[in-house]
Parts: C-alpha cells; sequence; structure tokens
C-alpha cells in the first residue's frame, strides 16, 4: 500500500480521504531536519506553505513519486529538482478562489469605511462618529489588474455593487471584456481613471514593483490601492510616502515583499489610512476544506492510477513522441517566448508552422512547447500539461500548419498575433545540434538565442549600432553576440544582441529615444537551460 506523509496541518476530510486506500502519516509539525530523515520511507508528500520541499528533501526521497502543495503557490517546492528527479507536483489552483476574491472585497470595503480603526476606537470606549466618514463603492472606478480566477470574481463582485470596473490583462481581448461587461484598458487609463486599484497577478520580472514611485505619480489623487496577490509587486515605501503626502488616500494589502514585514515596515504607522492582514486570502474554513479534498482526492487517483487534475511540472507527451524531436522541443518553446515578448498586445491567436521532415511527425509536442513558451511571461505556473488549457480559456486560436522547407530539412514558425500586430519567428536545429534563428518577421538572420537579448528596429543606417552599444557600455551591460538584419540598403533592419545582463524598462526606454530607432525590446528566456 503507498505511503502518504502529510508534513502540515489540513483539513479532516482531506485525511479521511486518503486513509481509505493509502498508508497515511499525520506529522503537522514535523521539522525541517526530521523530514529529511524519514522522507525516504514514503510514495507522497503533503505539504502547504510550511513546509520546505528543498532539493535536499528531494534527492532523499528515493521512493518519493508526487509532492502535492494544498493550495495555489508552489514556492516552497523547487520544481526544478522535483522533474529532475522525476517527482510530480500537484496542487489546488482553485479551492481558494473564493475566498481570495472575497478577502480582497473585504479589506477595500473595510478600507473604504475606516471599519478597523472603528471597531477598535469603540472598544476602548471612544464614540468618535465624525472621526470616520468613509467613502462609497458605488458608481466609482475600479481598476483591476489580471483578469485570471480571482481577478475575475472580484470583477463580477465590483460590478454588483456598482463600480465600474477597467481591466488591464494581455490576455483579455476587448471582445471578451465587453461580453463580461467590462472596459479593457492600458495602464496609464487605469492609473488615471481609477478610484480604487486591485492587482491580480503573479510576480514576474514584468510585474516585480509595478506600482512604484512614478507610476504611482501618475495615479488619479485619492487613489486607494489594494493587493491581495503577490508581495513585491508594490514598492512599499513609495507607498508609505504618497500616502503620507495624499495623492494616495489609502491602501489594503495582505501580502507583502517580506513576510512578515520587518519592524521598521513603513505602513504600519499610517493609521487608519491603511488595512494590512496576515496573507489571510485562503485561510478561511470552506478554502481550507476545498483544497484538502481536491489535493486529497489528486494523491490518491494518482498513486493508485496515475493520473492527476493539476499537475503543474509533468510533460504529458509520451517519450515516443518526443524521441525524434531533440531540441525542437527547447527551440519551440524559445520562439514562443520571443515571439510572445515582441507582440505586446491582447495575444488572439497563436500559429505554428512545421516545415519540411518536421511536418512528417506528431507536432503536439511542439505546439506545447511553443504555447508554454508564450505564456511563460505573463501566466503564473504554466507548464507542458496546460498550456494548452491556458489558451483554451483565453480564447486564444492556436492553428498547426504543414509547408515545403525553404532553406533548411526542417523548420519551424511560430507566429503570435494581436489585434494589429504579429510577430513571426522561424528556426531551426543545425546538424551538429544547435537551436537558431533563421527569420524574425521575415528579416534573415542567424541567432543563437540567449538568456537575454535586446532586439531593436531601426532605419538601416550607419551608427546605429555603436549608439545602442554606447548606452549599453554606459550602463555596465556586457554584449555577448550580435546579429543584424536587414532587407536591403537602408532599408529597414533589425538588430538582435545577446546580453550578460537583463535590463530594465529606464534603460529599455533610452533606446526608444535613439534618433532612427523604431523599436526596442528587451527578451528574456530564463526560464529555459
Amino acid at each position: 500500500m503507498p505511503k502518504v506523509l502529510i508534513a502540515d496541518e489540513i483539513s479532516k476530510e482531506g485525511i479521511e480521504i486518503l486513509k481509505t486506500d493509502l498508508e497515511v502519516t499525520y506529522q503537522p509539525d514535523i521539522s525541517a531536519e526530521e523530514l529529511l530523515k524519514t522522507i525516504a520511507d514514503y510514495d507522497a508528500l503533503l505539504v502547504r506553505s510550511r513546509t520546505k520541499v528543498t532539493k535536499e528533501v528531494l534527492s532523499q526521497g528515493k521512493t518519493l513519486k508526487v509532492v502535492g502543495r494544498a493550495g495555489v503557490g508552489v514556492d516552497n517546492i523547487d520544481l526544478e529538482s522535483a522533474t529532475e528527479a522525476g517527482v510530480l507536483v500537484i496542487n489546488s489552483p482553485e479551492g481558494n478562489t473564493a475566498s481570495a476574491a472575497e478577502h480582497t472585497l473585504a479589506i477595500m470595503l473595510s478600507l473604504a469605511r475606516q471599519i478597523p480603526s472603528a471597531d477598535s476606537s469603540v472598544k476602548s470606549g471612544k464614540w468618535e462618529r465624525s472621526s470616520f466618514m468613509g467613502s462609497e463603492l458605488f458608481n466609482k472606478t475600479l481598476g483591476l489588474i489580471g483578469l485570471g480566477k480571482v481577478g475575475g470574481r472580484v470583477a463580477q463582485y465590483a460590478l454588483s455593487l456598482g463600480m465600474k470596473v477597467l481591466v488591464h490583462d494581455p490576455l483579455i481581448s476587448t471582445e471578451k471584456a465587453e461580453e463580461l461587461h467590462l472596459h479593457k484598458a492600458n495602464l496609464d487609463e487605469i492609473w488615471a481613471k481609477a478610484d480604487f486599484i486591485t492587482i491580480h497577478t503573479p510576480k514576474t520580472r514584468e510585474t516585480a514593483n509595478m506600482i512604484n514611485k512614478e507610476v504611482i505619480s501618475k495615479m488619479k489623487p485619492g487613489v486607494k490601492i489594494v493587493n491581495t496577490s503577490r508581495g513585491g509587486i508594490i514598492d512599499e515605501a513609495a507607498l508609505a510616502e504618497a500616502i503620507k503626502s495624499g495623492h494616495v488616500s489609502g491602501a489594503a494589502l495582505d501580502v507583502y515583499d517580506q513576510e512578515p514585514p520587518g519592524e521598521n515596515f513603513p505602513l504600519t504607522k499610517l493609521g487608519s489610512q491603511v488595512v494590512l492582514t496576515p496573507h489571510l486570502g485562503a485561510s478561511t474554513i470552506e478554502a481550507q476544506h476545498n483544497v484538502a479534498i481536491d489535493l486529497a482526492e489528486q494523491l490518491r487517483d494518482f498513486l493508485l492510477t496515475g493520473l492527476a487534475r493539476s499537475p503543474v511540472n509533468l510533460p504529458f507527451m509520451r517519450p515516443e513522441l518526443l524521441k525524434g524531436l531533440g531540441r525542437y522541443l527547447w527551440l519551440a518553446e524559445a520562439m514562443g517566448a520571443i515571439a510572445a515578448q515582441l507582440n505586446r498586445g491582447a495575444i488572439t491567436k497563436v500559429e505554428i508552422a512545421v516545415a519540411g521532415g518536421l511536418a512528417t511527425r506528431d507536432t503536439q509536442p511542439l505546439t506545447v512547447a511553443a504555447l508554454k513558451g508564450v505564456f511563460t511571461h505573463q501566466v503564473e505556473g504554466v507548464t507542458y500539461v496546460n498550456a494548452q488549457l491556458v489558451a483554451r480559456n483565453h480564447g486564444i486560436d492556436v492553428s498547426v500548419s504543414m509547408h515545403e522547407a525553404r532553406q533548411y530539412p526542417d523548420e519551424l514558425t511560430v507566429i503570435v498575433s494581436s489585434n494589429g500586430n504579429r510577430s513571426a519567428v522561424t528556426g531551426t536545429v543545425l546538424a551538429h545540434g544547435e537551436p537558431i534563428i533563421t527569420l524574425i518577421n521575415d528579416y534573415p538572420i542567424s541567432l543563437s538565442p540567449a538568456r537575454y537579448m535586446l532586439f531593436t528596429s531601426h532605419r538601416d543606417q550607419p551608427g546605429m549600432v555603436a549608439k545602442v552599444a554606447g548606452i549599453l557600455g554606459e550602463n555596465q551591460i556586457n554584449i555577448s553576440t550580435m546579429a543584424v538584419a536587414r532587407r536591403g540598403v537602408r532599408d529597414e533592419a533589425v538588430m538582435v544582441m545577446t546580453l550578460d545582463d537583463p535590463l530594465d524598462e529606464p534603460l529599455i526606454t533610452k533606446f526608444t529615444e535613439v534618433t532612427g530607432i523604431n523599436k526596442a525590446c528587451f527578451v528574456s528566456l530564463h526560464h529555459l537551460k
């Protein structure tokens, strides 16, 4: 009988489900040291956020087949090491959706009506009605950033309260937003118009410190900011200063850059203008009940049948399909990530075109790999397993076509389209196994994809390379390689510099200010080895 170790507290209903068919050990207070000593005896490990599933734990789990996280986030699990060890990681992505959405609404209302401070005042024997003048949500404009499961539910709550909802999500089309009675907006429109702003995005390179001093200065005076998604998306020091100055009238936070916040956390000294809760988004009886049951059922089913509803890291593609593809899987994912980052609009269509020998093989693995690349920087937790589902859930058209090869025996193209924009990347794998990009939007090039890349489009004229290289040099960014593609002399050209270091947004803006450069885009493949 398979053995399961439960290393954190979960609902008893989940434990009972596991006990029906499995041998269960319940040690919710197990120490890291004891876990390392005992994990070798178990086939499955169930955790919440307390227990860290490190590379060391996974290496000691000689018979470990699956790690289950009772919740959505898997930050406490070393996914790369789990994959390398052949251990499936599963989670429960929907069990706490209602809980997180309701908590967002609860702290938004608490902030608007100063409920925590008013409660504290009455309990201390005071009656200060005039000190706690609130504001209504009715007829106010909510700027909602990220329309996933939680964000979508918050949007519907807001509509029911009579709010106007502006939504920003790169995967949502204008038509889809209108169907949901929402208004699709860019970030500048949200900053300028929103009375309340709530964030429901993962923390990525693009969203880290997204709400910073410069962005706050663009916001409507008196705005209130709410975050129940991830810490680190808001520059907390800048937010505190904006509240002190009066530009931001208040903030309600459930997540923080450092948890718990340190002693000198600037937002704790701002009284009724701030509502702070200790990461309670999923802390309801119902949410813990739901995630425990969902995860217990998945662990049981996987150990008994090999099936799981929410695998995080398991490619579903059969080994026999992958054998002949080699580095094309890596190339497909890299090209998907490049094409998506070159196209910053709301994605409506992804096309995969295979040519030559590739057209005679099963294209599903390449399609899945390309989609994973497309969504890597936009959707938290996207995997080979769920990439197609992500596309389907967001109404994105995915198509595959076969063609005759033009230059190489095997060729692969990934095309990402949004409203009015199109990015196409073509590549191949050379005979010695090196993946290269051969075309970027029909510009011929020979480029080995790298971890960090700067793409520019410009008029082919003397001095362009020197101008770009000069800005990089001034900022201590080292250039690894460079490739230039052009259609003709003094015609439009594309230049790609592979870099040793990442670029931030202010630096990228400097390139767009150079005369002759039409567009500059930083592309990262940091998720690929």
